[in-house]
């Protein structure tokens, strides 16, 4: 197939994509809840970050309880829970076949005692209003409920190369808060912010489905998606942050490592992504650096810088880093490029079998 052909179907595929974001499930406002509602943090070495997630839960008064699952960390995670009032569960051995995260996901689970429980990441900063919200989208007929969290990136690099990364979600996935409905095997999730009923997800094997994933989160919404689940991708800017990263070279090794979501998406369809990536976002940028963009890299350029308006919402500190940031796109695309080939299985010290 020539590249303009192949270039062309390309854009048609990413407009009908971001088409589905014309209907999109409204942002999270902060409510009460009169549910019992427990929250579990699965925790690896994360003395540094844990007070700041902890210090947001305890103005919540819809927090009936903490539950710090220390995942075999090596520094102060645990004292640093219980002096902030939390609940420490050691981690137990890793079974055969299971990945730390959703080892310890498993472990809050069944340790919980609410009728409710949300899941964080030990790197988000939650809002009082935030558990009652999740609660009341469960309530409102979400059976799983994953919310996204507005990124704070600090660094010149990170916010180049964040919002880069971001975009090629979009551009492979469409919009993860649009109304229209996906099929399973292309649903997304962000495993930073869960709720779920704890008895519900519990008798549906708890994260088993999730168990040898690296991207656990996408593991878990497409395994409930499929048994018919009702998964809710709700943004809640206003009421969560998170600070992922420390630099660019953190978000390029850490985050790049999952991009492709290489161990929860078939080979076609990574091959599909690709090609995406590569002709609408990558080729117009080098096209124009080289001073030689067809009219048709010069509108997905106009795109592209029109998509930066609906992402913007999503970082805490944008400047003019955040939009110079299709210029990023290329070391998108190298990083997808390598994310798909060379699949990662290790993380915080431990390697797993393929």
């Amino acid at each position: 197939m020539h590249v303009p052909v192949a270039q062309a179907g390309a854009t048609a595929v990413v407009l009908a994509r971001l088409a589905r974001g014309r209907r999109r499930r409204p942002p999270l406002v902060a409510r009460r809840t009169d549910r019992r509602v427990s929250v579990v943090i699965p925790a690896r070495d994360e003395e540094a970050r844990l007070p700041a997630c902890l210090a947001g839960l305890a103005g919540d008064p819809d927090v009936h309880e903490v539950i710090v699952v220390d995942d075999g960390s090596t520094d102060a995670t645990a004292r640093v829970a219980r002096a902030h009032g939390a609940r420490v569960v050691a981690g137990r051995e890793l079974p055969a076949g299971w990945v730390g995260k959703p080892w310890a996901l498993q472990q809050g689970l069944e340790s919980a005692s609410g009728e409710v429980v949300v899941s964080l990441d030990a790197d988000t900063r939650p809002r009082p209003g935030l558990v009652g919200a999740l609660a009341g989208a469960l309530r409102d007929g979400a059976d799983f409920v994953t919310a996204g969290a507005r990124f704070r990136c600090d660094g010149p690099g990170e916010r180049l190369l964040h919002p880069s990364m971001l975009a090629s979600l979009v551009y492979r996935y469409g919009p993860a808060d649009a109304e229209a409905p996906v099929p399973p095997a292309r649903r997304l999730a962000n495993g930073q912010v869960t709720a779920v009923e704890r008895e519900r997800l519990l008798e549906a094997g708890g994260y088993a489905a999730a168990a040898h994933h690296m991207t656990d989160d996408a593991a878990l919404v497409r395994a409930l998606a499929r048994a018919g689940w009702a998964v809710a991708f709700v943004p809640a800017p206003d009421l969560v942050e998170v600070r992922m990263y420390e630099s660019a070279a953190e978000t390029w090794r850490e985050w790049g490592r999952s991009l492709a979501l290489p161990d929860v998406t078939p080979p076609a369809w990574q091959a599909a992504d690709l090609a995406v990536v590569w002709l609408t976002m990558a080729m117009p940028v080098l096209r124009l650096a080289t001073g030689r963009p067809t009219p048709l890299d010069l509108a997905l350029l106009a795109v592209r810088a029109a998509l930066l308006g609906g992402l913007a919402g999503s970082y805490a500190r944008r400047g003019p880093w955040f939009w110079l940031s299709p210029l990023a796109d290329p070391a998108t695309a190298v990083r997808l490029t390598l994310s798909a080939l060379r699949p990662a299985r290790t993380w915080r010290g431990r390697r797993y079998p393929a």
